[in-house]
């Protein structure tokens, strides 16, 4: 008989990038526990596929297009999401762009948008779940995807790890704050995984042969290497651990 604070059934998901990636995957593993999953992006033909995806699944999915960078499209998406699932009980704060160019030439343009996405975007989300679930008086779960690029040196790559750093930062802060509503607050932080991010690399000889041979586990990670560490951080199994951040790597930021 499976454990069953891991049973997701009656919880809500909300998952920000999650029609494709990582995002995707938490939310495939989510649903497949029994939690009714609401995905954002921006893509419309990726919404619809992924909300087909988790449909098939046998719960009740839906996808919404919004842009988490900009205030008013999160503040209407969360309501929306809000109108369909009456509820939002756990919030993945996990969309994310990046952008890399040496630094002395960095365009300030793509500085200011990868800010956008990945740092406005997880304050604004937060902010509006954080909000939802204070007012609910019943708890939740907030988790950010973070990157091994908030820990490591990421050379031409300043922007994202400046973001994803201070993702970590602000939520061990919500982590200390909304403990007495009996909201966690966690970080996921990512490897190597295969992404449309670093789909570049992947196939890549000579970068195959300098990082990934470096990976202990041999091998790119994949989305859905994700799925039980959300299950998890989205279940009343983690209702006491908050601040934590989890890195999922293969053991390379370890080796």
């Amino acid at each position: 008989m499976p454990f069953e604070p891991f049973d997701l059934t009656g919880k809500v998901a909300l998952i920000t990038g999650g029609n494709s990636g990582i995002g995707l995957g938490m939310a495939e593993g989510l649903a497949a526990s029994g939690a009714d999953v609401c995905i954002w992006g921006t893509n419309p033909e990726k919404n619809a596929a992924a909300e087909e995806a988790l449909l098939a699944l046998g719960g009740k999915a839906a996808a919404i297009r919004c842009d988490v960078s900009q205030e008013e499209q999160v503040e209407a998406a969360f309501a929306e999401t809000v109108e369909t699932f009456g509820k939002v009980d756990s919030c993945f704060a996990n969309a994310g762009a990046g952008g890399g160019a040496p630094f002395q030439d960095f365009p300030t343009d793509v500085w200011k948008r990868v800010m956008g996405i990945n740092l406005d975007g997880t304050f604004f989300t937060f902010r509006a779940a954080a909000k939802h679930m204070i007012d609910r008086g019943e708890g939740g779960r907030l988790i950010g995807t973070s990157s091994l690029s908030a820990i490591h040196g990421a050379a031409r790559n300043e922007a994202y790890a400046a973001t994803k750093g201070a993702m970590l930062s602000m939520i061990r802060g919500l982590a200390t704050e909304l403990a007495r509503y009996q909201i966690t607050a966690n970080t996921i932080i990512p490897g190597w995984i295969e992404t449309a991010m670093t789909a570049p690399r992947v196939g890549n000889e000579l970068f195959e042969d300098r990082v990934i041979k470096r990976v202990p586990s041999r091998r790119w990670g994949q989305p859905e290497d994700f799925a039980g560490l959300a299950i998890y951080l989205a279940s009343d199994a983690s209702s006491y651990q908050s601040g934590e951040e989890f890195i999922v790597d293969g053991g390379y930021s370890r080796f």
